[in-house]
């Protein structure tokens, strides 16, 4: 029946959008993507990068998403932990899995995102 995750969805605060900019094209290297027209007044941002979609729309009130979250991997997480440092960003390390290291970091709102590597 589900074939694959189009997107994921994450919630942000009104009049957050530059600093969605700032964290999911400038830190996590996804590029900025059009809404559909008519979404356009609702406000939010959409990022996109090989296959991988995120969503942000806009919450009132929010309340960040502290313990669900999106799993994105990544090449290196060592090189992923330098460019989040490079960046200010702090990272919270967790137990690895078998087969699976991984971190985690806040995006600019406080929602939980993983980065992992496979081993």
């Amino acid at each position: 029946m589900i074939a694959s995750i189009h997107h994921v969805q994450l919630a942000m605060p009104e009049a957050g959008e530059e600093r969605a900019r700032a964290f999911y094209v400038g830190t996590l290297g996804l590029e900025e993507i059009a809404k559909p027209e008519i979404l356009n007044g609702r406000g939010g941002a959409w990022f996109a990068r090989d296959g991988v979609e995120v969503h942000l729309g806009v919450e009132t009130p929010f309340a960040p998403a502290r313990k669900a979250h999106p799993a994105f991997r990544v090449v290196s997480l060592k090189d992923a932990i330098d460019h989040l440092s490079s960046r200010g960003v702090a990272h919270r390390k967790d137990v690895d899995l078998p087969g699976i290291s991984r971190i985690y970091v806040d995006d600019p709102f406080g929602n939980r995102i993983e980065l992992l590597e496979l081993s």
